[in-house]
């Protein structure tokens, strides 16, 4: 087997693992802030804070961890990452009060990293003529555990409550890190000059495509997590039972996942033949759509099939702004390119909660759909208008010329 498919596969379970113990019991913090800490009054904000406060510190981070990255290699920062994260679910159990909770993500923000270090990983040890498909393939490994986490969770819930769930997180993801000590890294001697965050970010921001497709990162992550605490909350408005709650909307949660492993090594496929550009385009433009009609069903059967309609198009944007990055930097740029990207999605991310927070319990859940959908038919028009066109003559030249 060639050493970039070894590496792929290996890479896949991990994230895979490491991706499945989060989702196993992320999703459910309204219901753990509820039940186990006593929270009652403004429980979507409490919700939102929990899940922006990690990612905020993992943005702020993930430049320091990028750097790291290009001059000691990512396999030892995905290690890192695992083992750090193990301990910050472990740290969950032991939380009785809401203050000791968001410390403890705090923590998780400090360790977390496994996600860019691996599609660091990927596009740095990847031939260039399949780095789409690669990154297309890595992608589907996350949506997995999208799927598996949130049903293996509300499952295990049942029985061992929450706070079993995150004994089990902390188990897989310490997995998660000794199976990726299997991978093998092209580690090319770096130069020793070392490059701050801030020259990293000056170089970053001397290339006016690349800041485009950040700008599209965070505002793609903050339309998908301004949903992370409102989406258990509104199953039970739709008519779920609270008592289960958690498995009801481990199912939804799973939705979207189910329908990135389907399509995302095909989206990536596709980008390769008619331009990454394109293919974002498409998926912001079902992802719009997909939005706006969420708004309009009240049962929880539609609500599934549409998370999943959804999904079957956004699964298309992700691989398609992760191509565009490795496309668009130079070889030795690539790691700390890759983690300033995930800084925008850290910011995204930290930002859509908490409005998701906000606007839930201020205009109410169904209109935070109906922002979304507009958000993103309007990101698709900026890529139609400013990357469509006129980059897709360089990336189909790019693409002939590797066949």
């Amino acid at each position: 087997m060639e050493l970039w498919k070894r590496n792929l596969y290996i890479l896949w379970i991990g994230l895979f693992l490491n991706h499945m113990s989060y989702t196993l019991s992320v999703p459910f913090f309204p219901l753990f802030l509820n039940q186990d800490l006593g929270i009652e009054s403004g429980l979507e904000v409490w919700a939102g804070v929990s899940i922006s406060i990690s990612f905020l510190i993992s943005g702020l981070c993930a430049p320091f961890w990028g750097s790291l990255a290009d001059r000691y290699g990512s396999k030892l920062m995905l290690f890192r990452s695992g083992v750090g994260l193990a301990l910050a679910h472990l740290a969950n159990f032991f939380v009785y009060d809401p203050i000791t909770f968001i410390m403890v993500r705090i923590f998780q923000g400090l360790m977390a990293g496994f996600s860019p270090a691996s599609i660091t990983f990927v596009g740095t040890n990847t031939p260039e003529k399949h780095v789409g498909y690669a990154l297309g393939v890595i992608s589907t490994s996350t949506a997995a555990g999208s799927i598996i986490g949130p049903l293996a969770g509300g499952v295990l819930s049942q029985w061992v409550g929450l706070r079993g769930c995150f004994i089990a997180s902390a188990i897989i993801t310490l997995i998660s890190a000794l199976i990726v000590l299997g991978v093998k890294e092209i580690h090319r001697r770096r130069s020793t000059e070392r490059t701050s965050v801030i020259q990293d970010v000056k170089r970053a921001a001397s290339n006016p495509k690349l800041l485009r497709i950040f700008g599209l990162i965070m505002l793609v992550s903050t339309s998908v997590l301004i949903l992370e605490p409102l989406i258990t909350i509104y199953v039970v408005h739709l008519g779920g039972s609270a008592s289960r709650a958690t498995l009801s909307s481990g199912i939804v949660f799973s939705a979207v996942g189910a329908a990135t492993v389907i399509m995302g090594s095909r989206w990536g496929r596709i980008g390769g033949r008619i331009g990454y550009s394109r293919t974002l385009f498409i998926g912001l433009i079902g992802g719009g759509l997909g939005n706006l009609l969420q708004m309009f069903v009240h049962n929880l059967i539609g609500f599934g099939l549409l998370r999943f309609s959804y999904g079957l198009f956004f699964a298309a944007v992700f691989p398609a702004l992760n191509a565009l990055i490795i496309q668009h930097v130079d070889h030795n740029f690539r790691g700390r390119a890759v983690s300033l990207s995930q800084s925008a999605n850290q910011f995204g991310i930290v930002v859509g909660p908490l409005l998701g927070g906000i606007l839930g319990g201020w205009i109410g859940i169904p209109y935070v759909f109906l922002l979304t959908g507009i958000a993103l038919l309007a990101a698709a028009w900026s890529v139609r208008g400013a990357m469509l066109f006129k980059p897709i003559v360089h990336e189909q030249h790019a693409a002939s010329s590797d066949t």
